[in-house]
C-alpha cells in the first residue's frame, strides 16, 4: 500500500510539474497583477494571406534573376468576442511541435469562430522563432484579445517545425513577411468590407511581437538596417538583403507610421553581425527587449543588451530574466507529449520549449503583465501604465509597481532615453 501510494503522489506531481493538461492560459497566484486575463472573451480564427511576387530565395541562384512567387502565410486571430448562449470559454489547439513526429493538443481560452465584440481595436503581430508556429506564443495571443487588442501570429513559410527550409529565407523574409501581415490586416478590417475582419482593427494602432528570429524581423521592422557585410555566410544571394540595409535610403524612408511600439524576445543577429551602430541608430520606435542573462543563441552581452544599447535614438527597455537562456519568456510551457528522453548528443524536443532554472509559467506571467502595460500605453494611450516601468534597476522587494512581496526576484528592467 506504502508503494502504491508513493506512485500516485508522484504521478500526480508530474502531471502538475509537467503542464500534462497543456494549459497555455495558466495564471499562477504570484503573477503580477496584469498577467490576468481581461473582461473580454476570446475568438480566434485561421486565415490565409498571400503576398504576390515575392522574391524566392530558395530558387534564386547566385549571380542569376531574381526568382518570384506567391508566398502564403497561414495566420491565427485572437480578438474580443461575444459569446453565444451556450458557449464556454474554452479550446484546443492541435499543434505540431519542434519533432515534427510529435504532435500534441493544447488547451487554452479562445472559443473558435466566435462572434466578434464591436471594434475597433489595436492590432498585434507575433512573429515566431526558427524553427516555430503561430501556436508558440498562443498564450500572449489569447491573453492579449481577453484584454481588447486583436493579436495576430504568422505561420512564416519555411521556416516552421513542418516546412523547415533553407535558413536564407527566413533571413531575408522576416521584416517582409511583418509588414505584409500588417498591410493585409489593415486592408481586411477596412469597414463595410465582407468578413470577421472588417471594422474589428484600427491598425493604424499596431505593435509587434517578435522572438529569436521574429525579433531579428522586429529589430529590422521598427528601423535597425542591417550592415554591409554581416559575418554569417548562410545570408541571401545577390545582395537581396541591402534592400532593407542600413545604407539604403530608401529602407531609411520605408519606416511604418502605423507602428507605435514593439517588443523583442531574444532577437537573433547581433552576434553575427547584421547590425553595427549605424543600423541600430535608425531605430525611433518605441521598444521593450526581453532576454535570459545566458543566452547562448542570441547572445546577452553581445547580443540582445548590445542591440539595447545600440538603439540609441529609441526610447527603450530591457527586461532581464537573471540566469534564463533563449527560452526566456516567448513559449508556452512545453507540452506533454515532448516529454520523452533523447540519447546524447541529441536533445529532448521539451528543452525546445522549457529552461533549466525558470518555470515557463512563471516567466509566460510576467510577460503578459509587462506586454499588457507596454501596449496599453503606447496603443491605447494609458498614460497610468507608465508606473509599471518606474522601478529601480535592482529593485528591493516590494518596489515593482503590481509585484506580490518576493515576486521580482531575478528579475532586472533598464530604460534607455533617446
Amino acid at each position: 500500500m506504502r508503494i502504491l501510494l508513493r506512485a500516485v503522489i508522484l504521478a500526480a506531481a508530474a502531471g502538475v510539474s509537467t503542464g500534462a493538461q497543456n494549459r497555455i492560459d495558466l495564471i499562477l497566484p504570484t503573477a503580477p497583477e496584469l498577467a490576468a486575463h481581461g473582461p473580454h472573451a476570446v475568438g480566434v480564427r485561421t486565415i490565409e494571406a498571400t503576398d504576390r511576387d515575392r522574391p524566392d530565395i530558395l530558387k534564386t541562384k547566385v549571380g542569376g534573376p531574381v526568382a518570384r512567387y506567391d508566398r502564403t502565410v497561414t495566420l491565427e486571430v485572437w480578438y474580443p468576442a461575444v459569446l453565444a448562449a451556450g458557449q464556454a470559454p474554452g479550446g484546443e489547439y492541435r499543434v505540431v511541435t519542434r519533432d515534427p513526429a510529435i504532435t500534441a493538443t493544447l488547451r487554452g481560452r479562445a472559443v473558435r469562430d466566435a462572434a466578434t465584440a464591436a471594434g475597433p481595436f489595436p492590432l498585434v503581430i507575433i512573429s515566431h522563432g526558427y524553427p516555430g508556429n503561430r501556436f508558440l506564443m498562443a498564450h500572449i495571443g489569447e491573453n492579449l484579445a481577453s484584454k481588447g487588442f486583436v493579436a495576430v501570429s504568422i505561420d512564416h513559410t519555411d521556416s516552421t517545425y513542418d516546412d523547415q527550409q533553407d535558413f536564407a529565407s527566413t533571413l531575408y523574409n522576416r521584416p517582409f513577411d511583418q509588414l505584409f501581415v500588417l498591410n493585409a490586416i489593415d486592408r481586411l478590417s477596412r469597414p463595410g468590407l465582407p468578413g470577421f475582419l472588417s471594422g474589428l482593427v484600427d491598425a493604424n494602432r499596431t505593435g509587434l511581437i517578435g522572438y529569436s528570429m521574429g525579433g531579428y524581423g522586429v529589430v529590422n521592422v521598427i528601423g535597425g538596417g542591417y550592415s554591409a557585410t554581416p559575418a554569417f555566410k548562410n545570408v541571401p544571394p545577390n545582395g537581396l538583403l541591402a534592400e532593407r540595409g542600413a545604407a539604403n535610403p530608401a529602407y531609411q524612408a520605408s519606416r511604418d507610421p502605423r507602428i507605435k511600439a514593439a517588443i523583442a524576445i531574444g532577437p537573433w543577429g547581433m552576434q553575427s553581425g547584421f547590425w553595427d551602430a549605424e543600423g541600430l541608430r535608425g531605430i525611433r520606435t518605441p521598444v521593450l527587449f526581453v532576454a535570459g542573462s545566458v543566452d547562448d543563441i542570441s547572445g546577452y552581452e553581445t547580443g540582445v543588451r548590445a542591440i539595447y544599447d545600440g538603439a540609441v535614438n529609441a526610447d527603450r527597455y530591457l527586461l532581464t530574466f537573471i540566469n534564463a537562456n533563449h527560452n526566456a519568456a516567448a513559449p508556452y510551457p512545453a507540452p506533454a507529449e515532448t516529454h520523452v528522453a533523447a540519447a546524447p548528443p541529441r536533445q529532448s524536443p521539451f528543452t525546445h520549449y522549457a529552461d533549466a532554472v525558470w518555470d515557463t509559467v512563471r516567466m509566460n506571467n510576467i510577460f503578459h503583465h509587462f506586454a499588457t502595460a507596454y501596449f496599453e500605453l503606447h496603443l491605447k494611450g494609458d498614460a497610468a501604465m507608465q508606473a509599471y516601468f518606474d522601478v529601480p534597476v535592482n529593485g528591493k522587494d516590494g518596489d515593482w509597481k503590481g509585484f506580490p512581496r518576493r515576486t521580482n526576484v531575478g528579475l532586472t528592467l533598464e530604460r534607455a532615453r533617446p
